[in-house]
């Protein structure tokens, strides 16, 4: 009789993690950062609300696909959970609510109408808002009470739970004008500069771990190569922020405060900005070396997507506050390298999901019987 476990693991829905949240944050970034990205293309708007709509799609599929694996496959829910590999990933849920929120707001209400779209924006930018902050103090608690994982762990992983709330921080302005004059707007756009002081300072204390464990231990496997481009998530949604904050600012708060909060968007986003390249240089030469070392594909290929889309917002918001056109041509110029990673990353993950390959089960490892291990010895 054969002693082979049941085939219960081969549920496709049972293999699916949060992770994929984060092909629906790379696709609505796509959309969002289109019409910020530089010089009016013909079509270019249109093309956006197509995406848009497909983020938006994936997201609402996405979502009943993860309830029902909490319905139907608890346990492999709750092992995700207290996996210090997988439990990171959870802050992408928060971060593609409010993607899509963002993009329905800025290309959506062509499509649905200013009115629907705020009213989308404002629930998804709450639900993620909540969700995130969950997600940056529940995974770091588990971190130190359950994971409690060695310094050669670290990983550009660890900063997915807490870069949401800086997300929120970049996208809460949107929605600053639609509030009543007075107490509403200067309570919200205080609340975004909350959320990206809790976001810039936990990243502050995630950023040192990281480089230090490159350097200790060397570069990342092949397959988590690509997290490196996630370090550019928080430098260039915290300069995004800082300048969609210094937008809305002149409608919510006094003139000296907002007049404050312009300079602090040049004078912090600038430098940022400038270390978001330098660290973008040094990603792209180690996921080159992986290449050559026989990097595949996997879906961290999707941390080439959000990531760049937020240095693409950074680099036009800079723009708007300082009317700089190289700062234009600058954002242009990362929204064609946005579009290319977009197209690889999605083509593949299509692949991969009609061939099953993505949702596949984990192969069993064999176990060699007695007789076997005889012969070997």
């Amino acid at each position: 009789m054969s002693t082979n476990p049941p085939l219960s693991l081969s549920s496709p829905l049972r293999q699916l993690g949060p992770n994929w949240y984060a092909a629906v944050m790379g696709t609505a970034i796509v959309a969002s950062a289109g019409p910020a990205a530089g010089p009016a293309v013909p079509g270019l708007r249109g093309a956006c609300e197509v995406v848009w709509a497909v983020a938006a799609l994936a997201l609402a599929v996405l979502l009943v696909a993860r309830a029902a694996h909490w319905a139907r496959h608890r346990d492999a829910a709750r092992r995700h959970l207290l996996d210090p590999a997988v439990a990171p990933f959870y802050g992408c849920a928060a971060m593609a609510l409010l993607a899509v929120g963002g993009a329905t707001l800025a290309v959506g209400r062509g499509v649905v109408g200013e009115g629907a779209a705020v009213a989308a924006d404002a629930v998804l930018w709450t639900a993620g808002t909540v969700t995130g902050l969950a997600t940056a103090v529940g995974v770091p608690y588990l971190m130190v009470t359950r994971h409690r994982p060695a310094p050669a762990d670290a990983s550009p992983v660890w900063l997915l739970p807490v870069v949401p709330p800086m997300v929120s921080a970049a996208l809460g302005p949107a929605l600053v004008p639609h509030l009543p004059p007075g107490q509403g707007r200067e309570a919200m756009l205080l609340a975004c500069y909350a959320l990206f002081g809790m976001s810039l300072l936990a990243t502050l204390t995630v950023l040192p771990l990281v480089f230090a464990r490159l350097v200790h231990h060397g570069p990342l496997p092949l397959a988590a190569t690509p997290a490196l481009f996630l370090v550019l998530g928080p430098l260039g949604q915290s300069t995004t922020a800082a300048a969609n904050l210094a937008g809305a600012a002149p409608g919510a708060v006094d003139a000296p405060f907002a007049a404050a909060a312009r300079a602090f968007a040049v004078l912090y986003g600038a430098p940022v900005l400038g270390f978001a390249l330098l660290w973008l240089a040094l990603s792209v030469a180690l996921v080159v070396r992986a290449f050559r070392r026989g990097m595949g594909f996997a879906m961290t290929w999707w941390a080439f997507t959000f990531p760049i889309g937020t240095c693409v917002t950074g680099a036009a918001g800079l723009a708007r506050v300082t009317g700089l056109h190289a700062l234009t041509w600058a954002a242009a110029a990362l929204y064609v390298v946005l579009l290319t990673a977009w197209a690889v990353a999605a083509a593949r993950t299509l692949a991969g999901l009609f061939s099953g390959r993505l949702l596949a089960a984990p192969r069993p490892v064999p176990v060699a019987r007695p007789a076997a291990m005889a012969r070997t010895t």
